[in-house]
């Protein structure tokens, strides 16, 4: 059996199964990536729903394991070397993940960066900007008179969705044949556009054929399906 005692966050949410990988989640773009990834490699986990809502990311024993009050966090019981180990960012998580199982990732060194650089590109851009969007057009800033923030996301999200459809063009996935660790990290965010801000007139979705057709691919995936809803909103 696990010990997992010396993580303060067990307290606030107990392992009932703590030799698997604990998973800390909501059910957000950057949440579900991990579960999500989870269940396409099939490694045992356990997920607890940590409610943003309710600002729990903000509470002493969350924090011991993410300073940044964010979620996805996980501990995994049977870390490098046998020994635990606590990983905040999901992009950090969804290399983690890959490389543990040895699935949704490369294993020639070259397309294995080339993965890494899509995540990246997802974690600096992708994210933020289309959370930015999504905050001024769907949620509280929606209200603010000044109409230039939503403007400016407005049009750096068609940016980057152009940047995705070029790279789509002759490829089932973003690495091609090979689904990765890369769509995985994307699409849920570029679902979000769509299927919670509802923002297909404002940013003209129907113009993205490629893209489109691709989220709904990773859509039908039964490992997707199931991911969606770990750990479940309510």
């Amino acid at each position: 059996m696990s010990d997992l005692s010396a993580f303060p966050i067990t307290k606030q949410w107990p392992a009932q199964h703590p030799d698997r990988i604990q998973l800390y989640s909501f059910p957000t773009p950057n949440g579900v990536k991990i579960s999500i990834a989870l269940e396409e490699t099939g490694l045992p986990y356990e997920a607890h729903r940590v409610d943003i809502m309710k600002n729990e990311t903000w509470t002493p024993d969350f924090l011991s394991l993410n300073p940044n009050g964010k979620i996805p966090s996980i501990i995994d019981p049977n870390g490098p070397g046998g020994t635990p180990l606590a990983l905040f960012e999901s992009g950090a998580i969804l290399t983690y993940i890959a490389e543990k199982s040895g699935m949704l990732m490369p294993k020639d060194p070259a397309r294995r960066y080339e993965t890494l650089q899509w995540v990246f590109f997802q974690m600096g851009g992708i994210g933020p900007m289309f959370g930015q969007f999504g905050f001024f057009y769907k949620f509280g800033g929606k209200a603010i008179e000044d109409k230039r923030p939503l403007e400016r996301y407005r049009d750096e999200s068609k940016r980057l969705l152009g940047v995705i459809e070029g790279r789509l063009q002759g490829r089932k996935w973003i690495m091609g044949d090979d689904y990765t660790i890369a769509d995985i990290a994307i699409f849920p965010w570029v679902r979000g556009l769509r299927d919670v801000y509802e923002a297909t007139d404002i940013l003209e979705l129907k113009t993205f054929t490629r893209t489109f057709e691709w989220v709904d691919r990773a859509m039908a995936r039964p490992a997707t399906q199931k991911g969606l809803n770990i750990p479940p909103r309510s």
